[in-house]
């Protein structure tokens, strides 16, 4: 799982640290990996939470503007929005959401048992904010896999490794989940023209020869003289203790290079567009709270 002969090597641009929050009325832990404090440095990408929650959970709440990536990492998350859809999403599942226009939706643990999520905000161009809403559920059974000398690709979205992930986009996005076993290396490839973030999800993986454990992100911003390949930058990994696996999940994508006005659970380019979002939303522009019943089970 090599790069391309020519393919420039990324270098790892800053190292973030997520930072545990604890519990809150909604979750039984939250930390936050990428925190949305500077728009600009994250571009497209605005915030990435990691949530263990049992009961409330997430109930009826609005978005506009943006997609939200959905990562279940254990237990089962129980999902439905104002459009008619519902279901349930396992460990390894991901669920790619377009807010659009807006949608009223929540995302409760199944039974109030237990659910370990990850959820990236991906911004939206200008053009784009406002388009239909729509819900995309990438099951982990029925994703592009890649096996190759001890290294595991799950291709999410975008082209990697020569293998296309389920996602449609609105804004060219590449992701996936990378497993190596210990002492395995790889060449993932990147756009030069993306920037990539990669969350270590668990052990210890060297990224572009920097070493990195479980809860450390590695930002690689994109290079200045882009060459012209689908792939033609890599970002070097390696699991280099020979007892111990690593796991890190990579998304990279294009910069919008856009303002970006956040106001609660609405982004927008504007903070004038927030209001609207507000006004519309308490006006009934998103459509009713649903008076939807729980997903049904056998007790």
């Amino acid at each position: 799982m090599s790069g391309a002969a020519l393919a420039a090597g990324r270098t790892v641009t800053r190292v973030t640290t997520k930072q545990r929050l604890g519990p809150d009325a909604q979750v039984d832990d939250k930390a936050i990996v990428i925190a949305p404090t500077d728009p600009s440095l994250t571009d497209p990408f605005l915030a990435l939470s990691e949530d263990w929650f049992s009961e409330p959970g997430f109930e009826w709440h609005p978005h506009r503007g943006l997609e939200t990536i959905t990562t279940v990492l254990d237990g089962v998350l129980e999902h439905g929005d104002n459009i008619g859809n519902a279901g349930a999403l396992h460990s390894g599942d991901v669920q790619w959401m377009t807010a659009g226009r807006g949608i009223i939706h929540r995302e409760l643990a199944f039974r109030n048992e237990h659910a370990h999520t990850l959820q990236l905000w991906l911004n939206l161009p200008a053009r784009s904010k406002m388009v239909d809403t729509r819900y995309q559920d990438l099951l982990a059974a029925s994703r592009p896999r890649l096996t190759s000398r001890g290294v595991v690709i799950d291709v999410i979205s975008g082209t990697a490794a020569g293998a296309t992930g389920p996602a449609v986009n609105h804004w060219p996005v590449q992701g996936a989940i990378v497993s190596l076993d210990p002492g395995a290396t790889a060449e993932y490839g990147i756009p030069a023209s993306h920037r990539a973030f990669a969350y270590v999800l668990s052990g210890a993986v060297s990224i572009a020869g920097r070493m990195l454990r479980a809860g450390q992100t590695a930002w690689s911003d994109p290079l200045a003289a882009p060459a012209a390949g689908p792939a033609d930058s890599v970002l070097r990994l390696a699991a280099p203790d020979l007892a111990e696996p690593g796991k890190v999940m990579i998304y990279s994508g294009r910069p919008i290079r856009e303002p970006v006005a956040i106001g609660g659970p609405f982004v927008m380019t504007k903070r004038t567009e927030i209001a609207q979002a507000f006004t519309d939303f308490h006006a009934g522009a998103f459509g009713a709270v649903p008076r939807q019943a729980r997903l049904r089970y056998d007790r």
